[in-house]
């Protein structure tokens, strides 16, 4: 059999459109035949009009460069010629590809035919957990090189290495993968199936799988219990003596620090007497393995666990990633560690099996269960959240989610990963988990916290806060009510509805009356919520603004609700759900064994019944329960009503909550509560008392050597404009002035922190509007797709970059120090007074007479302003600036109080381009 040769074609372009007179102005192809690189060719295209500045910019090709260059239509032959028996491969076929048929066209040429794939495409497909699918973000991260991104031959020659990658990860999946995508790779965009086929025909005449487990069919990494109990050291090291020499023995940068040893001698102590206690610990006092070794080994000599609980799962994930190595260094033998996710977090492989062979997928579903298949092969957390699907395809994916509320430990299946961690947190000293986790844990059906606990330590404690909100948080979305009710339909609807009657009705059971009662149920539910949306639409259009942009935010208490609407609602769904639970009793399991496509119906069935039961809460949660003690409030944007509309209900008092996971273990077990900010200037229990933490627990402080901040620097810009006497645009402008000053003496390496979303959207348009910043990789928080964690991942990822953010995302994320050069703090981070749980706080505070701005609106902004700086220098060696912008630091009264919240550093009050010397002559010696 003939090989195919693959053309990898890559072009630059005056602009987008050829049918607006855009040309092209180079063409690079790379021939490849036998997955190794045959030949290439490169040419300049006179395009016939002026090459845009924006487009000499990101391409580096002048008019110059293109002055003397042959014009398309004298070298189109030798294009078309060199296509033509071709495979047309590029990064975005649909762009290339497009063009190039339209210059065909303009000059009278035939149109190029034959087949054709996209890497982007396969690398979505094939690279399912990467960032980012940018050209220059998957060739960084495969390791291929791209020295002139935007220049088309070096374009087309690392997607021609990124194609022959992508063939080398298609021959390495194992064959049951192979099998199943094969089958679904005819209703890909492009044409794929010829590489799948290749590849499972070179398996087939192969048969080592020994790495793998098999679970009907798909193809899962082997998971092992690795378990150990071996440790040299078998005791506290309870003086100073013996606690040098475990940390010089395990650890080859090992520097003493009197501040670790006092906090871990406190934790011990807490632990033997079960006492709780608060402790702040500054970055350089070394925190995490402060609690790790009296975990350690309190949990040794107690024979049972210590439970330690952080932020986020990223934090997780160091925690045992990093921080759990020294321990093992420093104990001389393996820990025994276990992470512990909720249910959500993993598959449920049997529901993911089911609808592998369903006959009807859309192709955002196929797509997904291909990224699945192949991450199945490889993962070995079995963690979802490290997939990156499409929008589409995360609803493919929370439908094959596990169900948090169904899992037995009892019920370990091999195959299962969620199985897996729980089977592996039965033999662990240690179980990490997240705060989140422990506020849904007394909802399982066998919760975590039971008598195998013997202490427990929070870290991150002044995000415990936001967990314990979060985890009382309802959102209602139009949008997803209307998906949910459009997927059930009537039997007029050829929805489910009228599939999971015909299933009845095959089976012989008499349904027409039941399903015309459910019908008409379905029709009226419909109705009274599209009624009950206008009402809340017609509501806030009536509320004066003074705002002029189009979005909108109301707390629901100054809205006249139609409480008649919304109880109706509330009744239609609670009959749909009576009728529809009715039908499914009425299933004959046993005549369902013989028919997978009725199973799979039935199943749907099931799983649309219990959306409708959450949508249902959420409707008596949001709209019909007590508001006291919550903040609740709608969001619209009236360029999309009512698709936009979203109704939030959020509590304004964690300590009930906390409360209730602590109350029964208080005095049973030593419970350790920590971070680097618990605490602010004149207020020590500002955290504690959001916790709720009885009166007598005592706060400790342990702060780093006076040295460890010596590499850090505060400065002032003392000539920024002040945003009550100038326009928005003047101030943004100002912004990205000193940002992109910044980053350029920096190269890179700042993270910009805004108070306003809208603003920060500003000021990044600006910012590449200007194209100063062209070379830099720009992540900001609401611009770039992805999560949080993973714009802070693409963030470190890159030498040359700048991450945007807001306050939501600075309390959400942990920026490691040596990632940064420096902080830009674009307005001091206090909460806006329009925001709704703020707002709701403040005018609480204000009835019982406290001053809602010295008691909770200046300590919380201190508190993330010491976050901030604490983000920037994390060892003694590291060096960073620390820039404000905003004035009132200096000119208002409170302005002290931020400055004393930070160690005693070098500060300077300066303007912007005396700061931009310094900061120059500063990167100089740095490197």
């Amino acid at each position: 059999m003939q090989s195919l040769t693959y053309a990898i074609v890559d072009i630059e372009t005056t602009g987008h459109s050829p049918a607006k007179g855009d040309r092209m102005i180079q063409f690079a192809v790379v021939f490849v035949r036998d997955w190794k690189i045959q030949s290439t060719y490169s040419t300049f295209i006179q395009p016939g009009k002026k090459i845009p500045f924006f487009i000499q910019d990101l391409t580096n090709i002048s008019d110059k460069d293109v002055k003397d260059a042959p014009v398309f239509e004298d070298v189109a032959g030798d294009i078309y010629d060199m296509l033509e028996d071709c495979v047309f491969v590029a990064h975005n076929t649909n762009f290339d590809l497009s063009f190039v048929q339209a210059e065909f066209k303009r000059i009278g040429f035939p149109l190029w035919k034959g087949k054709k794939m996209d890497t982007v495409e396969l690398s979505r497909l094939l690279f399912p957990t990467s960032f980012s699918y940018k050209l220059q973000d998957i060739t960084q991260e495969r390791g291929i090189n791209l020295t002139n991104a935007h220049r088309a031959d070096d374009d087309a020659y690392a997607t021609a290495e990124l194609f022959i990658d992508c063939m080398k990860e298609i021959e390495k999946l194992p064959i049951q993968t192979l099998q199943h995508i094969h089958k679904r790779s005819f209703q890909l965009k492009h044409d794929v199936s010829s590489l799948f086929f290749e590849a499972l025909q070179k398996k087939r005449v192969m048969s080592n799988q020994n790495d793998l487990d098999i679970y009907k069919g798909i193809a899962l990494r082997k998971k092992q219990l690795q378990m150990d109990s071996v440790e040299s050291f078998t005791y506290y090291p309870e003086t100073k003596n013996q606690k040098r020499l475990m940390f010089s023995e395990g650890l080859q940068d090992f520097k003493e620090r009197d501040g670790q040893f006092q906090m871990m001698d406190a934790i011990w102590q807490s632990f033997q007497t079960k006492n709780e206690l608060a402790i702040e610990a500054s970055t350089g006092i070394g925190k995490t393995l402060s609690y790790l070794i009296p975990s350690y080994f309190h949990a040794k000599h107690q024979g049972k666990k210590v439970l330690i609980s952080t932020y986020t799962s990223h934090l997780m994930e160091q925690l045992y990633e990093v921080e759990v190595p020294k321990l093992e260094a420093i104990a001389k033998g393996k820990v025994n560690v276990a992470i512990i996710k909720g249910a959500r977090h993993y598959l449920d492989l049997h529901r993911f099996e089911e609808l592998l062979r369903a006959e009807d997928e859309s192709y955002d579903d196929t797509f997904a269960i291909c990224q699945i298949l192949v991450w199945l092969a490889r993962t070995q957390t079995g963690d979802v959240g490290e997939l990156n699907v499409s929008s589409g395809g995360q609803f493919f994916l929370d439908k094959v989610r596990k169900n948090a509320f169904s899992i037995k430990s009892s019920e370990i299946n091999v195959h299962d990963f969620h199985s897996f961690a729980l089977a592996q947190s039965q033999q662990a000293d240690l179980l990490i988990t997240n705060h989140a986790m422990l506020f849904t844990d007394k909802h399982r059906l066998e919760p975590l916290l039971t008598n195998e606990i013997t202490s427990f330590v929070i870290d991150e404690a002044h995000q415990f806060v936001q967990a314990a909100n979060a985890r009382d948080e309802r959102i209602f979305s139009y949008t997803q009510w209307k998906y949910v009710f459009g997927q059930l339909g009537t039997r007029d609807q050829e929805q489910l509805t009228s599939s999971f009657a015909q299933v009845l009705e095959r089976q012989g059971v008499e349904v027409t009356n039941t399903f015309e009662e459910l019908d008409r149920v379905y029709t009226q539910c419909s109705d009274k919520f599209d009624e009950a949306v206008l009402s809340l639409v017609q509501n806030v259009n009536r509320k004066k603004t003074a705002k002029s942009h189009s979005k909108q935010t109301i707390l629901l208490e100054e809205l006249e609700l139609n409480y008649d609407v919304l109880n109706e609602v509330y009744h239609y769904l609670q009959r749909w759900l009576t009728i529809a639970e009715n039908l499914l009793e009425r299933i004959s399991t046993s005549q369902l064994e013989s028919s997978h496509s009725e199973k799979l119906i039935v199943a749907e069935w099931q799983y649309w019944l219990n959306e409708m039961k959450i949508k249902t809460g959420e409707w008596v949660d949001i709209f019909l329960s007590s508001t006291s003690e919550h903040s609740v409030w709608i969001e619209l944007d009236r360029r999309s009503v009512p698709g936009s509309l979203h109704v939030y209900k959020k509590p304004i008092d964690s300590t009930w909550a906390v409360k209730e996971i602590f109350d029964e273990w208080r005095g049973k077990a030593g419970i350790i509560w920590t971070s680097g900010t618990l605490s602010v200037p004149g207020n020590s229990r500002f955290i504690v008392n959001q916790l709720g933490l009885p009166e007598n627990v005592q706060i400790k402080t342990y702060s780093a050597a006076r040295d460890f901040y010596q590499g850090a620097n505060l400065f002032i810009v003392d000539d920024m404009p002040d945003i009550q006497h100038v326009s928005q645009s003047d101030f943004i402008e100002a912004v990205a002035d000193a940002v992109i000053q910044t980053v350029l003496v920096t190269e890179g390496r700042c993270f910009v922190l805004f108070t306003s979303q809208d603003m920060l959207r500003k000021t990044v348009d600006l910012i590449q509007d200007t194209n100063l910043l062209e070379d830099y990789m720009l992540f900001a928080q609401g611009m770039t797709s992805g999560s949080r964690m993973k714009l802070l991942k693409s963030f470190q990822r890159f030498r040359k970059s700048v991450l945007f953010g807001t306050n939501s995302f600075w309390e959400g994320v942990d920026v490691p120090g040596d990632a940064l050069s420096a902080v830009i703090m674009v307005r001091l981070p206090f909460s806006s007074p329009e925001e709704p749980v703020f707002k709701t706080q403040a005018e609480r505070l204000t009835k019982q007479g406290i001053n809602s701005f010295t008691s909770f609106a200046l300590p919380e902004a201190i508190l993330r302003f010491r976050q901030g700086f604490g983000r920037l220098i994390r060892s003694s060696t590291d060096r960073g600036v620390f820039i404000v912008l905003d004035r009132r630091i200096e000119s208002k009264s409170y302005g002290k109080e931020f400055i004393r919240a930070l160690p005693d550093i070098p500060m300077k009050k300066v303007s912007l381009e005396d700061m931009v010397l310094d900061l120059e002559h500063w990167y100089n010696e740095k490197v």
